[in-house]
């Protein structure tokens, strides 16, 4: 194996033996496979729909294949066979496609070479060979480090794209041009210019220009469903009564789960990400939503062990399940874990419901503590007036966006000392499970405008845009002409498609933490230096010096 796609790869490097995250060597090379077939897919795929026909469900399993490879999300190397296993049939209903609106156009198909004629193999081992043939390794040998790391880029971008894609889909929320990007890029990487330096960066900001088209569907499928998000007070400690835990990113999962334990006598928690659940009027209607418990992904082995109830994992993020909660631990969606009991797509969450009544569940209630999140784009708009007025008046001389992934890995304690120094005439804007470093703080208000505002999942990075630009716009300036500075933590992959998405968008002066991507070689870190003054994180001191100058 060979993998960097994470923050916390092993030395800074890549992982040559087990993944950080807890991947086998075995589970990382299906996933390089599953991706290498996807690309045969997508070279059909692409030509096809240029000459018109499409297929919804080649297209589907394109992205479900990307986000199934995303950090913490499918450990299962007998999930992976499957999918690997599929992908042969998608690639022959694909071919089977180009041909046919070849044969309509009266043109004659190209002849495809690479990933376009993969076969797939029949045991795990012929895959585990095919694979080693296709590692990330292999192309940094051939390539460079520079090409090869580029060419990365652009696939983790892909990655997080389609996690926002296949979330919108889920709610009914699907875009042919997204689509057909996926394959475009997918195509492109396979083609002469996937060893060009200015083309792999054209096509690298291009991931970013349509993973803001694919938040914003996500966005609109969110608040289309659930109602726009609302400030909202969300306890944070346990009440007394029978529990079950929520952890990942899905709506539909939580809300699908509180349906089915309407009058069962079970409290439902969330965790990590989906805390911003809490601001839905859709979801928080239910009397049993009764708070979140515990923080980001990388505590759950210990939140996980103390929680005396059952824990659905619906997306990324699971860990290593420990055997004192194994048992009492489930999956579903694309998230799977060896020997955990995976939901499948008739989305029945009794052995969910049964697990928590099994369980002991909390003998009383905890001391009641609260904080207040719910400020994406249309709440933060309401109250736009008042904070225009604040700035003009010199109540509000700064804003800071200080979010993104969190992690294990020492120094992201930067990120809570860095809020914690930020003046008090400033506001804090926060979302992404890198809230957690500091959101139970206590920062205040300036003139009854929270000093910290919870945008919400790493996917209402949206969000924070349109309220940079509707800022510019009551400024009449350019968003980096704004008082707004943006430290951004990263772990996984949908991290990149964003950070991707901000640079399309010409934003400058990023600060990147805790470090930099492994994949990112010195001479590309060179050129995002040069076109966007992105930097490393340095100390808060430092860097809060810096962007108050």
């Amino acid at each position: 194996m060979f993998c960097y796609q994470c923050e916390q790869t092993v030395g800074g490097k890549g992982c040559t033996k087990i993944g950080v995250c807890g991947k086998t060597a075995e589970t990382s090379d299906l996933q390089d496979l599953l991706v290498y077939a996807a690309q045969g897919i997508s070279m059909y795929a692409h030509r096809a729909g240029q000459l018109g026909l499409t297929d919804r469900a080649v297209d589907q399993f394109v992205v479900e294949a990307l986000f199934t490879t995303v950090t913490n999300v499918n450990f299962d190397p007998v999930r992976l066979e499957a999918l690997i296993a599929k992908a042969g049939q998608m690639l022959d209903q694909a071919k089977a496609l180009y041909s046919e609106v070849c044969q309509k156009n009266g043109k004659e198909p190209e002849h495809l070479i690479g990933p376009a004629q993969w076969k797939v193999p029949g045991k795990r081992d012929e895959m585990l060979t095919q694979a080693a043939s296709h590692s990330i390794a292999n192309r940094v040998e051939a390539y460079g480090a520079d090409i090869a790391g580029l060419q990365e880029l652009i696939v983790y971008g892909l990655k997080g794209t389609a996690a926002y894609a296949d979330h919108a889909r889920i709610l009914g929320i699907e875009d042919d041009g997204v689509y057909a990007f996926f394959h475009e890029a997918m195509d492109f990487l396979t083609g002469p210019l996937a060893s060009d330096v200015d083309a792999l960066v054209a096509m690298s900001l291009k991931v970013g220009e349509v993973n803001l088209k694919a938040m914003g569907l996500l966005d609109g499928a969110n608040t289309g469903v659930y109602g726009h998000p609302e400030p909202t007070t969300v306890r944070v400690t346990p009440v007394k009564g029978k529990a079950i835990l929520v952890s990942g990113h899905d709506l539909k999962d939580l809300d699908l789960l509180l349906k089915q334990t309407e009058g069962k006598g079970i409290n439902i928690y969330t965790h990590g990400e989906m805390l911003p659940c809490l601001a839905y009027p859709g979801l928080k209607k239910y009397k049993h939503l009764v708070g979140n418990y515990g923080g980001a992904w990388q505590d759950q082995k210990k939140e996980f062990d103390a929680f005396p109830g059952s824990i659905l994992m619906t997306t990324n993020c699971i860990q290593k399940p420990q055997e004192t909660y194994k048992a009492r631990i489930f999956t579903t969606g694309l998230v799977a874990w060896p020997d955990v009991v995976h939901i499948g797509r008739d989305k029945d969450f009794t052995p969910v419901i049964d697990a928590a009544l099994a369980a002991d569940g909390f003998a009383e209630d905890a001391e009641e503590k609260t904080i207040t999140i719910g400020f994406g784009h249309n709440a933060v708009m309401n109250v736009a007036p008042a904070v225009i007025d604040a700035v003009k008046a010199g109540q509000i001389k700064h804003f800071f966006l200080i979010g993104g992934c969190d992690g294990a890995k020492p120094g992201r304690n930067y990120f809570t000392d860095l809020a914690q120094q930020v003046p008090d005439d400033c506001v804090i804007m926060t979302l992404a499970c890198g809230k957690y470093r500091f959101n139970k703080l206590p920062f205040g208000d300036i003139g009854g405008i929270p000093r910290l505002l919870d945008i919400g999942q790493c996917n209402d990075a949206y969000s924070a845009i349109q309220i940079a630009v509707a800022l510019a716009d009551a400024f009449e300036c350019g968003v980096n002409d704004l008082p707004l500075s943006m430290v951004l933590s990263w772990y996984e992959q949908k991290a990149v498609c964003i950070l991707l998405t901000l640079l399309h968008l010409g934003i400058q002066n990023i600060k990147l933490g805790p470090t930099l991507p492994a994949f990112i070689g010195p001479n590309v870190l060179n050129v995002l230096v040069e076109n966007f003054n992105i930097a490393p994180i340095t100390t808060p001191e430092k860097d809060l010096a810096e962007m108050l100058a």
